[in-house]
């Protein structure tokens, strides 16, 4: 994990070319770039929706404290890991402001 990824002038940005669906419990994301699709689960798709508008990491996890019972440390901890895959797989982007 980058340390820069928590910094609060790091944003978070849904990249241009995903297009989404619901089925099931889960919403499914392809990249039309890259002709992949991804199953985001309901964490994911929670971080999905939170970031309609950009965000930091901060507000992302402030959001999902507020939503889920779970403790800052672990929350933290699993929503660096969601970034850092979501980034991997170019369905976010983060930008230095």
């Amino acid at each position: 994990m980058s340390e820069g990824a928590r910094t609060s002038n790091v944003t978070y940005h849904r990249s241009g070319e995903i297009l989404e669906a619901e089925v099931g419990d889960e919403l499914v994301a392809l990249n039309v770039a890259a002709g992949d699709c991804f199953g985001l689960n309901e964490v994911a798709r929670t971080v999905w929706r939170h970031l309609a508008e950009p965000k930091n990491f901060a507000q992302l996890r402030d959001a999902l404290l507020v939503e889920y019972d779970v403790g800052v440390d672990q929350c933290t901890a699993e929503l660096q890991e969601l970034i850092d895959d979501l980034v991997a797989k170019g369905l976010i982007r983060s930008v230095v402001e």
